[in-house]
């Protein structure tokens, strides 16, 4: 691709409709006021301006906006009056994805995200809609094709090229997830409280919006019902909710298939947008399994890594989960098939010792501590609920407790913590960045140590906790982090 191309026309309509869900929300309050004021005429008007204003952006954005691929770079150009331009090594590129919403799908299109290492958000770069084969051949040339000099092109022609010949992935680890799986990570994901709190808040926002005549017969009606109809009908929009959820996480997570190459993991998901999502494996700092209560109660877990990366992109999450919904038995196959570099036992975890539970109590404890003596004093009646509270949360406290451990080898440390879902991390040595030791007098006293323990991540880094530690083996921790080399030597 010697010649500087443009995107596909359909990315006028992308950026047309990122551009009006931008404006909606600045819109939105004015509209209503002008409404309340009767000058709905003006408003259209308004409307109408601003809509023309982001068409005509839109199509001049995309006359100005130009990509070309120049033997080991990616030339962008962009800007309606001031001129950018962006020149992006494939050296530097850490992952190129493609992914493809109903629009892209209708026309044979992709949309092409590229991340580079760096901690600057503009080298990164988003092609929105260019074809298909078109998006597949960046991902090439970009991730596999390697520049070689002359000499070495001489060379490569009497070798086969591993580089450039795609895999035979009849050979390749893979696993797509089942429709059984699928549904009962949609039953127990934590989108289902996401929904409810979503729709608390948009009602909260469209109740000004109500006529007050309006709601206050909504209201006498509803009320004349009886109790026993409007708790059926709330068990009706939580099931509602619930299958809403269900449906989400389908939809989302559609086929979802993760294919381990030589090195990096490829994930493919979604029924009406489709995701290709490429991680490098030098760019995974960490792996792990979080498990919910209710996974927990079942048996499942949900595998994850965490990435290094030099943007932070608020859609994303923190970690990256890597299959939906395992059963925990799996985890050790799935590692060794997928993440052989790290290895998963439950053998030799060293717990805090038990002088440590009370700290782990008050932690969780004080705050309804403190509500409950304020209800003894001024609501004497009411403290069984503040009681109740601290007793649920002091449960919390007690399954952290029993839920913090360690064991460490040659290569890897495991830690393993609980807030509410219990996080199990497996790290290698290489990946730690820092590790700090704290105490405060009382642990002095005690023996006791917390070890803070950091990775890169697509932030800032992550810290990995272990509380009320003996200090005896917070040394052994830290031995093992300064002095792996000796300490290995030692014990063979």
């Amino acid at each position: 691709m010697s010649n500087p191309k443009r995107l596909h026309p359909a990315a006028i309509l992308f950026d047309i409709i990122q551009s009006l869900k931008q404006s909606i929300l600045g819109i939105l309050p004015i509209a209503i006021v002008i409404i309340s004021n009767g000058a709905s005429f003006y408003l259209m008007i308004g409307i109408a301006v601003i809509i023309g204003l982001i068409i005509l952006s839109s199509v001049l954005s995309w006359v100005r906006f130009t990509y070309q691929l120049e033997e080991d770079q990616l030339r962008i150009e962009r800007g309606i009056i001031i001129r950018k331009k962006r020149t992006i090594s494939k050296h530097r590129i850490q992952s190129i994805d493609l992914s493809q919403n109903v629009i892209h799908r209708i026309f044979g299109l992709t949309k092409v995200a590229i991340e580079t290492a760096g901690n600057d958000s503009s080298t990164d770069a988003a092609l929105s809609a260019v074809r298909m084969e078109d998006g597949r051949m960046l991902h090439d040339e970009l991730k596999y094709k390697k520049h070689v000099s002359e000499t070495e092109a001489l060379e490569a022609e009497k070798e086969t090229n591993t580089e450039q010949t795609e895999p035979d992935e009849s050979n390749l680890p893979k696993r797509t997830i089942t429709l059984k799986a699928l549904f009962i990570t949609g039953s127990t994901s934590a989108s289902f409280g996401i929904l409810i709190g979503l729709f608390g808040a948009a009602f909260s926002q469209v109740e000004s919006l109500i006529p007050d005549q309006f709601y206050n017969d909504v209201t006498r009606w509803a009320l004349s019902l009886g109790m026993q109809i409007m708790i059926i009908f709330a068990i009706i929009v939580v099931l509602f909710l619930w299958l809403l959820s269900i449906l989400y996480t389908v939809v989302k997570d559609w086929n979802f298939t993760i294919t381990r190459y030589e090195k990096e993991l490829f994930i493919t998901r979604g029924l009406l947008e489709k995701k290709q999502t490429t991680i490098p494996l030098e760019r995974i700092q960490a792996v792990g399994i979080k498990e919910s209560p209710i996974h927990q109660l079942f048996g499942f877990a949900r595998p994850y890594v965490e990435i290094a990366s030099g943007t932070t992109n608020n859609s994303q999450e923190v970690n990256t989960i890597i299959f939906p919904l395992l059963r925990k038995k799996e985890f050790a196959s799935f590692l060794s098939e997928f993440l052989p570099e790290y290895h998963y036992s439950t053998e030799n975890l060293i717990h805090p010792p038990k002088k440590a539970l009370p700290y782990y109590l008050w932690r969780s404890m004080n705050i309804p501590l403190l509500a409950v003596i304020i209800a003894g004093i001024f609501f004497s009646s009411y403290i069984w609920i503040p009681v109740i509270i601290m007793f649920v949360i002091g449960i919390l406290g007690f399954a952290a407790f029993k839920s913090a451990c360690y064991a460490i080898d040659d290569q890897q440390i495991t830690v393993q913590a609980r807030m509410l879902s219990k996080d199990t991390a497996f790290i290698q040595h290489r990946r730690l960045q820092a590790l700090k030791q704290k105490q405060h007098l009382l642990h002095r006293k005690q023996s006791l140590a917390t070890l803070d323990m950091a990775i890169l991540n697509k932030s800032t880094g992550r810290h990995f906790v272990i509380k009320e530690l003996d200090t005896a083996d917070s040394y052994v921790i830290a031995d093992w982090y300064s002095y792996r080399e000796d300490s290995s030597s030692s014990n063979t």
